[in-house]
C-alpha cells in the first residue's frame, strides 16, 4: 500500500458529521426506512469523481450513483445545456406539444445502438419503466405472453420488473404475488461452476436447459422475449462468454423470440464499448437504457427494430414525464462527451488499472476469491476460504464501512452481498483513481 498524503480526500469529521447527524434525525422522522443508503451523510457538492458532504468532507466516488454518472458529477457542458433549456421551456409534455430535443435524441440513439437496421426510440423516466415498456412492446408485436429472464438478474422494483428480478431479499420478499408468465433460467457463473466442469461445458449445459424448458415448461411458441443483462450488475458483475450470449440469441432467432438487452447499467461506455452487447457481436431486437444516459437527470429509453417498436397503437405506450426536455438535452451532451473526450476508451484504461490492483490482492489473500469485470465495470468477490468459496458477507460489509470512513465511496452487490463493485465515473483522473485504490487496498489488506 502506498502512503503518500491524500490530495483529493479531505475528511474534517467522522462520518456522519454534526450537520449530517442532524439531517439523519430529520430523515428518520420524515422518510420511510425502505429506501437504502450507502453512506450516512448528505451531499453538498459534486464535481467529476469527487463528492463533498454537508460537513465539508470530500470523498472520491467509485460508485457513480450506481452507474448513473459515467461522465461524472455536474459536467459543465451538461449543466450549461440544462440551464439553457430551462430558459426556453421545462416540460410542455411530448404528448401535448412535441419538442425537438426528443427527436434529436431518438435519432442519435437509433444511430449509435448496435445494428444497422431501421430503429425507433421512445423515452420514459426510469430503468424499470423502460423494462416494463420493452416487455409490453414485445408482447404486442409477437402476440405471446411469456417472458424469460435469468437467475441473479436485476431489472427494477416495479411489479413486472421485480417479477423479472432474481434476488429475493431485499427486492421481492413480502411483495408478492408477482406478475404471471415470467420465468427464470440459469446464467453462467464461472467462478461457482460445478467442480470439474469447464466454462464451455457450463455454457452448453445452460443452453441445453433453455431448450429443454420449451419442452418441459412453456412452449417456445408462447414466449415473447428473453431479457438479459450483458453483464449482470446487481447480481455481482457476472460476465458471460461470447459463446453463451450468442447461443441465447440463436435460440431466440430459432423460435421467433425477441432478444431484449438490458443495458441500463452497462450502457454508455461503462464496459469499454458504447454498449456491452458489442463485446459479444450480438444485435438485440430491443435495448433498454437509463442511468448514465442523462448524467443524473431522470430519463430512460427503449430502442428497437422499427417494425417491433411500431406494434403498439397511439396511446398504448408513453407517460406524462417521459423524455423530459431536460433529460433529452442532457443525454445529447453526454453522448458528445463520451465521443469527444474518448471516455469509452478511457473505461478500458480504468478497468485494467483496477483489475491489476485487485488481482495482486487476490494472490495475497485467500478471502479475495474472484476478480472480474468488463471495462470499467469491475468487482471483487470475498469468500471465507478458497476451497469452499463460502460467501463472506460480513467481511464485505466491514470493508465498505471502513472505506467510507476513509473517504472512498464503494458499494456492494451479488446475490450473497459479498461482492464490492466499482462504477467509477469515467472522468476520474489517474491521480484520483490511484488515491482511491490505495485506500481500498489498504482496507482490504488490514481486514482480509
Amino acid at each position: 500500500m502506498k502512503t503518500e498524503a491524500k490530495k483529493f480526500i479531505q475528511l474534517k469529521t467522522t462520518i456522519p458529521g454534526p450537520k449530517a447527524t442532524e439531517l439523519l434525525r430529520k430523515k428518520e422522522q420524515n422518510v420511510p426506512r425502505g429506501p437504502f443508503n450507502t453512506l450516512s451523510t448528505f451531499a453538498a457538492k459534486g464535481e467529476g469523481a469527487l463528492l463533498t458532504d454537508v460537513d465539508g468532507n470530500t470523498f472520491i466516488d467509485l460508485a457513480g450513483a450506481i452507474g448513473s454518472l459515467n461522465v461524472g458529477h455536474c459536467p459543465p457542458k451538461v449543466v450549461e445545456a440544462i440551464k439553457a433549456q430551462v430558459d426556453q421551456y421545462i416540460h410542455p409534455c411530448f404528448h401535448v406539444m412535441m419538442y425537438e430535443p426528443y427527436i434529436q435524441l431518438a435519432e442519435k440513439l437509433n444511430e449509435i445502438t448496435p445494428g444497422t437496421h431501421h430503429k425507433k426510440t421512445f423515452f420514459l423516466n426510469s430503468g424499470a419503466e423502460a423494462v416494463e415498456n420493452a416487455i409490453k412492446i414485445a408482447r404486442k408485436y409477437t402476440g405471446r405472453k411469456a417472458i424469460i429472464s435469468f437467475e441473479r438478474g436485476f431489472h427494477g422494483r416495479t411489479l413486472l420488473a421485480m417479477s423479472l428480478t432474481s434476488k429475493v431479499k431485499p427486492y421481492k420478499f413480502g411483495f408478492g404475488p408477482f406478475a404471471p408468465d415470467t420465468y427464470k433460467m440459469p446464467y453462467p457463473y464461472y467462478y461457482r461452476k460445478p467442480s470439474g466442469m469447464t466454462n464451455e461445458e457450463l455454457d452448453a449445459e445452460i443452453l441445453r436447459r433453455l431448450e429443454d424448458f420449451f419442452v418441459s415448461e412453456v412452449p417456445a411458441e408462447e414466449v415473447a422475449a428473453i431479457i438479459m443483462e450483458p453483464v449482470q450488475g446487481e447480481g455481482g458483475f457476472i460476465v458471460p462468454s461470447k459463446t453463451f450470449v450468442q447461443g441465447v440469441k440463436q435460440i431466440c432467432e430459432k423460435y421467433g423470440i425477441l432478444f431484449i438487452a438490458d443495458e441500463i447499467q452497462t450502457g454508455f461506455g461503462r464496459t469499454g464499448k458504447m454498449f456491452a452487447m458489442e463485446h459479444f457481436a450480438v444485435v438485440p431486437d430491443l435495448i433498454t437504457m437509463s442511468k448514465s444516459i442523462g448524467a443524473g437527470v431522470p430519463i430512460s429509453a427503449v430502442t428497437g427494430r422499427a417494425e417491433v417498436m411500431d406494434a403498439p397503437n397511439p396511446g398504448e405506450i408513453g407517460g406524462t414525464y417521459g423524455g423530459s426536455p431536460l433529460g433529452c438535452v442532457a443525454a445529447l451532451q453526454v453522448i458528445d462527451m463520451l465521443r469527444q473526450e474518448q471516455l469509452v476508451e478511457r473505461a478500458n484504461v480504468i478497468g485494467q488499472t483496477v483489475m491489476n490492483r485487485f488481482r495482486q490482492l487476490q494472490e495475497k489473500y485467500e478471502t479475495v476469491g474472484d476478480v472480474r469485470g468488463l471495462g470499467a465495470m469491475v468487482a471483487v468477490e470475498f469468500v471465507k476460504d478458497s476451497e469452499t468459496k463460502a460467501p463472506n458477507k460480513e467481511l464485505t460489509a466491514a470493508i465498505l464501512q471502513e472505506c467510507h470512513q476513509r473517504g472512498v465511496i464503494v458499494m456492494s452487490a451479488g446475490i450473497y452481498s459479498n461482492v464490492i463493485r466499482l462504477l467509477t465515473p469515467l472522468v476520474i483522473t489517474d491521480e484520483q483513481l490511484a488515491e482511491a485504490l490505495d485506500v481500498v487496498e489498504g482496507v482490504i489488506s488490514e481486514l482480509a
